[in-house]
């Protein structure tokens, strides 16, 4: 859900896309994945980028930008615009070269869209939650939540933090002070292993986290950090403020916010509710 780095999808097809110079820039091989179902892309785009562009000595026409990969590290990946992605397609085979291109105008079209009035972007979030089956509470929070990492990281980016590493070790020290567990401790509690984290917290554990991120931000700006180490040293003391909200609540209710529960239980759980009620 990350408004400069996001996974769209065609035919069942994950593209991988970036915001770049004011427009989407997409991942050429995953486009050569979706329109030709070779099992390997990369090769198949190196053939068809030797024939069509280097042998005729033609300027690039994409560009390379690090994008996630499946080890959740990032590469300089080979992407182009819209308007190139075009060029490139016409260079592949495919009978589902005309229905991509449509879906490729239609996505382009929605981000135009979007930057005029990001009233819609959220409302396209929630109706992809909401055909998830997550509540209406949920979906608010969660979108609450999206928005209060968003100032975080512009805090961060705005007083000299470098994005991507830093960022992680960063969130980890929220993390940590919170709740009392990394990212990656967090996800393995829920049995999680490539999915967002944020997307398997039930209401409370939002919240928290919502707190630990919001609290860092304020103190960030209140002492006007710098850098990476006053910042790790405001992330630690925001993750606190939240993680002393949690242990009292913990104490006080008898029960654990932080718990093995996670999205991917959720139909299952529906299903059960359903059949203990005929």
């Amino acid at each position: 859900m990350d408004k400069n780095r996001a996974l769209v999808v065609f035919q069942d097809k994950k593209i991988r896309r970036i915001w770049h110079n004011n427009e989407w820039y997409f991942s050429v091989v995953d486009v050569v994945q979706a329109l030709t179902d070779s099992p390997t892309p990369r090769q198949y785009w190196g053939k068809v980028k030797d024939r069509e562009f280097v042998q005729l000595e033609l300027s690039p026409i994409w560009v390379q930008l690090k994008l996630r990969s499946e080890d959740g590290k990032y590469y300089e990946t080979d992407c182009a615009n819209t308007k190139d992605m075009f060029r490139i397609i016409q260079s592949i085979p495919s009978p589902k070269a005309e229905p991509f291109k449509q879906w490729l105008a239609q996505v382009g079209y929605e981000r135009i869209q979007e930057i005029e009035n990001p009233e819609l972007a959220q409302a396209r979030m929630k109706g992809i939650y909401k055909a998830k089956g997550y509540s209406e509470g949920w979906i608010e929070k969660r979108v609450r939540g999206i928005a209060i990492r968003q100032e975080l990281t512009d805090e961060w980016k705005g007083r000299g933090v470098k994005e991507d590493k830093e960022y992680a070790i960063l969130t980890n020290e929220i993390s940590k002070a919170t709740f009392g567990k990394t990212v990656e401790d967090y996800k393995k509690l829920k049995s999680l292993k490539k999915e967002n984290l944020s997307d398997h917290m039930n209401d409370l554990e939002l919240i928290f986290s919502m707190l630990g991120e919001a609290s860092t931000t304020n103190i960030a700006r209140n002492k006007d950090t710098k850098g990476f180490i006053e910042n790790k040293k405001a992330a630690r003391e925001g993750g606190i403020v939240a993680g002393v909200a949690r242990k009292e609540l913990e104490k006080r209710s008898g029960k654990k916010v932080s718990t093995p529960e996670n999205y991917l239980d959720a139909p299952e759980k529906e299903k059960r509710k359903r059949l203990e009620k005929k």
